[in-house]
């Protein structure tokens, strides 16, 4: 079976516990990190991980679990299958 991978992207004003309250349902969902960047610009932090959703079945489920963090936060927060993103970002 083919791996199936998701970016997850993370936008918003800097603030303490970013990474660790994203990561937190990640973990919880059993949802593996492959790879991650964060990168902070003045005040505005980026965050782009990419996961391993092989296993993972409710995609819905987790974007609107990742959604309810990031409103509570202030934050935008997607979740993409990497093929799509890549479909969508190709130049």
């Amino acid at each position: 079976m083919n791996q199936r991978r998701a970016i997850v992207s993370v936008i918003g004003k800097d603030q303490v516990g970013i990474i660790a309250k994203v990561t937190t349902i990640l973990s919880e969902n059993k949802v593996n990190i492959l790879d991650i960047s964060q990168t902070i610009l003045q005040d505005f932090f980026t965050m782009m991980m990419l996961v391993d959703v092989t296993d993972f079945e409710d995609l819905e489920g987790l974007q609107k679990q990742l959604t309810e963090i990031g409103n509570a936060l202030g934050l935008n927060i997607t979740l993409q299958l990497e093929d799509i993103f890549q479909a969508m970002h190709r130049v």
